[in-house]
């Protein structure tokens, strides 16, 4: 079983990028690997409670009916394997987006924090 950490830099608000992000994510954590998910800019949409602003978020009901798990059961998969998500202070400044509309055990930090969450472990940007 893998040990080292799995970063996920999640820079694009669109419904693919962010959907396969927590594909990453929840199969990284199913495997045993630790995982930390930062979202930045219009990536941090991936994150809040309410993710229907992401750029082609209207692909999720095709997505549901091809029998692939969509971003609310990956995003209730990941939390419920232990995969740390954090947006970033400055990318939620810059995208415009109030941190209190987050989804629930999101944090916010910054980059040093995910740069140490993340050690020497891989990192992966979408």
């Amino acid at each position: 079983m893998p040990s080292e950490a799995l970063g996920i830099l999640l820079i694009s608000g669109d419904h693919e990028r962010a959907h396969y992000a927590f594909v990453l994510a929840s199969g990284a954590a199913a495997i045993g690997r630790r995982v930390v998910l930062f979202a930045t800019n219009q990536g941090c949409r991936a994150l809040l409670a309410d993710w229907s602003t992401l750029a082609g978020a209207g692909r999720e009901a095709e997505v549901v009916a091809r029998g692939v798990g969509g971003l609310d059961e990956l995003r209730g998969a990941a939390a419920e394997l232990g995969v740390r998500l954090i947006a970033c202070e400055a990318g939620l400044r810059m995208a415009g987006l109030d941190p209190a509309a987050l989804a629930p055990g999101v944090e916010v930090g910054g980059v040093v924090t995910f740069l140490e969450a993340a050690a020497a472990g891989q990192l992966i940007s979408l």
